[in-house]
């Protein structure tokens, strides 16, 4: 096209077949873009031509009239959208937030959504709540006391995310978070004009003195966590401390945001969610079935009691009214069949091979590297030797031909130490050590 002016007919779709090598519905496919965007025009027993540019356009458009318009609100991206990024070819991912192609239940999702497709209602309205039998599934997975009333079905969990900080914080009110944690949390506190505010963790989750602390300080009326396989650190909240978070959070007139988007991917029996101990509606309780799918099966759940139960039920309608009868209808068909407790199982064998052989290879091949394998999720946290730039670090291990994640993103200030989060479930496992390889070959030596 670079070569072609306006008004230039292009080759045949015979020619483009031969030239390139591609079939007929590549050809016709990639015409229909052309077509679409307005580049190229059809004329009937004509043939196709480069289209003219639009009258009044002379070369590039002067936009800078935007930055005034816009203002000084920015929307900070960087954190989801490195996370979001597709590799390259030959590019061994390292990082992600999804299970490999190799690990999803495309076989189940696809017979889930042909049957959901094939009812006469598919394509109907739905309850702004959500479909009842697919709110109870999640009320009985929940437990505790939550009933099919309390559960609002959202469009993945960042959606839901979205819709829990908005209703329970006005614009400019702090939120506490645990540091680290989930940069796409982060992110919609700041696009929704809230403030993290970080509060330490250890190996056993969030330290119910620091967020007492945190609330005091703040006035803050919001705590976000992750009890169950932190990202990025894979913490699991000790149970000794479920109670502890619970009442420190009802001590401060606070919700607890329990974000358990990690709840399927467990390698080990998982304790159960905070939710089922809350007797006073302090929790607002994030289940997703996401992470243990498809990048495409955006399905959660808020589980909520309460007036804010209502509130969050608002916030979602005047968002999006609703989430889309087939792709509910397709996950109730997928959780409700018996594949879907085999698929779980399959799930946590193959997790557990892959963290022992990354954490394996990292331990052989990363001198200096620390690190405790967690009890499920998709990732290690390692600590890497001394002050090295992590962020140095990710751009030549790109460079090398391996993407990681540099640890400075999941923190809302300063970070303690240099980190770098690795992916063990967003690769293939033949790729694992292939890729430690690669990231040893940029990895900082120990200074002594």
């Amino acid at each position: 096209m670079g070569a072609l002016r306006p008004g230039d007919r292009l080759p045949s779709s015979r020619e483009l077949m031969r030239r390139h090598r591609v079939s007929p519905v590549t050809v016709s496919r990639a015409l229909g873009l052309l077509a679409a965007e307005g580049l190229i025009v059809t004329r009937p027993g004509a043939g196709t031509y480069v289209a003219d540019p639009p009258r009044g356009v002379a070369g590039a458009a002067d936009l800078s009239w935007q930055t005034v318009a816009l203002g000084e609100r920015t929307i900070q991206a960087d954190g989801v959208l490195r996370l979001l990024a597709l590799p390259a070819p030959g590019v061994i991912p390292l990082a992600g937030g999804y299970l490999h192609q190799d690990l999803q239940p495309s076989r189940a999702l696809g017979t889930a959504m042909a049957r959901a497709s094939r009812r006469p209602d598919a394509w109907e309205r739905v309850p702004v709540a959500g479909l009842p039998e697919l709110r109870s599934w999640f009320a009985r997975a929940v437990g505790g006391a939550a009933t099919v009333d309390d559960v609002l079905i959202a469009g993945g969990g960042q959606a839901a995310l979205s819709v829990a900080f908005r209703a329970l914080a006005p614009p400019g009110a702090p939120v506490l978070v645990e540091s680290p944690t989930y940069p796409g949390a982060m992110e919609i506190a700041r696009a929704a004009g809230l403030r993290p505010v970080p509060v330490p963790m250890d190996d056993d989750g969030v330290l119910p003195e620091l967020l007492a602390e945190a609330f005091a300080a703040t006035g803050a009326r919001v705590f976000h966590c992750q009890p169950l396989h932190a990202n990025p650190t894979g913490a699991v909240l000790a149970p000794d401390r479920h109670e502890q978070v619970l009442a420190v959070a009802r001590a401060a007139g606070a919700f607890v945001v329990e974000d358990d988007y990690a709840r399927y991917l467990s390698i080990e029996a998982p304790p159960p969610p905070l939710a089922r101990y809350d007797a006073h509606g302090t929790v607002v309780h994030l289940a997703s079935l996401t992470k243990a799918t498809a990048p495409s099966m955006r399905i959660a759940a808020l589980v909520a009691r309460g007036p804010v139960a209502e509130r969050l039920r608002t916030a979602h309608a005047v968002d999006t009214f609703f989430v889309p009868r087939p792709l509910q209808e397709a996950a109730l068909e997928l959780v409700s069949a018996p594949a879907w407790t085999r698929h779980l199982k399959s799930v946590a064998a193959h997790l557990r091979s892959r963290r022992n052989l990354l954490a394996a290879e990292v331990t052989a091949r990363l001198p200096g590297a620390r690190l405790r394998p967690p009890a499920g999720g998709l990732h290690l946290w390692v600590r890497l030797p001394g002050w090295a730039d992590d962020a140095a670090l990710a751009d030549e291990a790109l460079r090398a031909g391996v993407v990681v994640t540099p640890g400075r993103l999941f923190y809302a200030a300063e970070p303690p130490g240099a980190y770098v989060r690795l992916a063990y479930g967003a690769a293939a496992e033949t790729d694992l050590a292939e890729g430690v390889r690669r990231l040893a070959t940029v990895w900082p030596t120990p200074t002594t």
